[in-house]
């Protein structure tokens, strides 16, 4: 009886399991070569829907051309002393609004602590636009420099005592903080002095606003202003063996430092060089609300944000938050409606302006003497090694102990798959005398991303090898997920990242000798020529 049933059964079964099971095959395959995530789209009542979207998967080798799109490598010897520079960014806008820049000056012969190197670093987080932080890359540097030069000629004016402090910490962290204030006053202020210089009498007696949005500076100097861009500067001092580190907003800096016990046992001690200015900062929090009325004492930063829309509390450009109402009005009027690029009117709690500056927060650092005249010692206790300078987008996925560990690592030569408990055993980390100011309410995270149990080393850029720590690590799939989805849904799963890596170590020396960026005309000078126009770098070529 059973066998009677037995075959159409089994007929039946293969008839409709075969199609089946390969389709089950055939979409499941594509489902892994494809990424979907959820997008809001407007339906036809003009309400907000929630819709799928899919998207191809990039293959590995297609993110590693990514990952090293905007990556570059640059070495200097000067005075024993070996410099590595490594950089790297990648878009989740289009175009990128990030930036970096980097340059090494000679000090002036004629310079009272000479010989020795200006090291100047700078990444900077655009917003709202590239504007501001292209334009950073290309003057921020430079402006330094200038502020600099004032003080070191005062120096060679100096006698005595005073020409041994003419150059002292407070002096030199005041010029950048003046550097990058004055900066943005002239940023700021440019659109203002075109328009009075094309107001006429006739204009001034009937109030008129002339139309200025097709003049050639219209644009030019109105984006930059409108746009906005956090700045982050680390500047070394190799004559006097300093490092300080300049922050305007919520990119961070931090050093890795070896120590080692009376056993020899070694840790990785983690520095952090800034805090994130944002409004969950405490400190930025106080700070703005002394800084206005007590009646806007609720108003000035809610959620975190400087009135409930800018998350950082200092940044260059953001105009919107620094002009009266009324010139934002007299502005828009003369150089953007006419271009179609009408200014966003201020938040409705808006009342005393400014609420956001450009003068940064620096801090300094005094590194370890050596026999040397100009350089740094072999790494010893206490030694600094390397420091990282990132705009946010690499501090959204990672610590700052897991940058320094993931950095250390590298560099005491850890390669291939390491899970995260081995990575604390063979590159331990100790907490350094401040801790991580967090800018951020929360990590940004996929939707359906699960942290990955394991890191990868083996890129020589260690740039490189931070942002794809922080965007997948030894989970090659979620690394293959995120990279693949596109600008403008990119946004919601990371931000635009750059990260500068500087390591330094003693070599026997002799002449500088640069191995990419410089040409041999250019005296202890880097210059950065990144392959996009969102990156560039300043090109100093004066003398300290």
């Amino acid at each position: 009886m059973l066998r009677r049933f037995w075959k159409p059964v089994a007929a039946t079964a293969l008839f409709v399991g075969t199609p089946t099971y390969l389709y089950y095959r055939y979409y499941s395959r594509r489902r892994a070569n494809t990424v979907e995530i959820p997008v809001r789209l407007r339906g036809e009542d003009g309400k907000p829907i929630i819709s799928t979207r899919t998207f191809p998967m990039l293959s590995q080798s297609a993110v590693n051309e990514r990952l090293h799109e905007n990556a570059k490598q640059e070495s200097l010897r000067r005075g024993g002393t070996k410099w590595c520079i490594n950089t790297a960014s990648v878009a989740a806008n289009d175009p990128i609004e990030d930036a970096h820049a980097h340059a090494i000056v000679a000090r002036d012969p004629d310079d009272p602590l000479a010989p020795g190197d200006w090291l100047f670093f700078a990444v900077m987080d655009g917003h709202a636009g590239p504007h501001t932080s292209r334009l950073l890359s290309k003057t921020l540097i430079n402006a330094v420099v200038l502020e600099l030069s004032n003080i070191i000629n005062d120096t060679k004016k100096s006698r005595g005592f005073w020409r041994s402090t003419a150059q002292g910490p407070d002096t030199i962290s005041s010029a950048i903080q003046k550097a990058f204030t004055k900066l943005d006053e002239e940023l700021i202020s440019a659109p203002l002095r075109l328009l009075g210089a094309n107001f006429d009498k006739d204009a001034l007696k009937s109030r008129q606003i002339p139309d200025l949005s097709q003049h050639p500076l219209a644009l030019p100097l109105m984006l930059p202003a409108i746009s906005g861009s956090c700045a982050l500067m680390a500047v070394f001092d190799t004559a006097k063996q300093d490092l300080y580190v300049a922050c305007s907003g919520d990119s961070r800096a931090v050093a890795g430092t070896w120590e080692e016990d009376e056993n020899g046992n070694g840790s990785w001690r983690v520095e952090v060089l800034s805090e994130d200015q944002t409004g969950r900062n405490p400190t930025e929090h106080k700070r703005i609300q002394s800084e206005h009325p007590a009646d806007e004492a609720e108003d000035v930063i809610v959620r975190g944000r400087v009135l409930g829309g800018l998350e950082p509390t200092r940044a260059f450009g953001d105009a919107r938050y620094k002009w009266p109402r009324e010139v934002q009005d007299v502005l828009n009027t003369a150089f953007l409606v006419g271009n179609n690029k009408p200014l966003r009117p201020p938040p409705t709690c808006f009342k005393t302006p400014p609420y956001v500056t450009a003068t940064p927060v620096v801090t300094h650092r005094a590194l370890p003497p050596t026999e040397m005249a100009n350089g740094f010692a072999q790494p010893k206790s206490s030694t600094p090694r390397f420091i990282v300078l990132a705009t946010d987008g690499l501090w959204d996925r990672l610590t700052s102990e897991e940058v320094v560990a993931l950095v250390g690592g590298a560099l005491q030569g850890l390669t291939g798959t390491v899970s995260r408990s081995e990575l604390c055993t063979l590159a331990p980390t100790s907490s350094g005398s401040v801790s991580t100011v967090e800018g951020k309410g929360q990590r940004l995270k996929d939707d359906d991303h699960v942290q990955s149990d394991s890191w990868s080393f083996g890129d020589d850029n260690l740039g490189v090898h931070l942002i794809r720590n922080a965007f997948g690590g030894g989970d090659q799939n979620a690394l293959r997920k995120l990279m693949s989805i596109p600008y403008p849904h990119a946004r919601r799963y990371r931000d635009d990242t750059t990260v500068t890596v500087v390591v330094w170590k003693d070599e026997d020396g002799g002449e500088a000798v640069v191995t990419s960026g410089a040409g041999p005309g250019e005296e202890a000078m880097i210059n950065s020529e990144p392959p996009s126009a969102a990156n560039d770098g300043s090109n100093v070529k004066a003398k300290l």
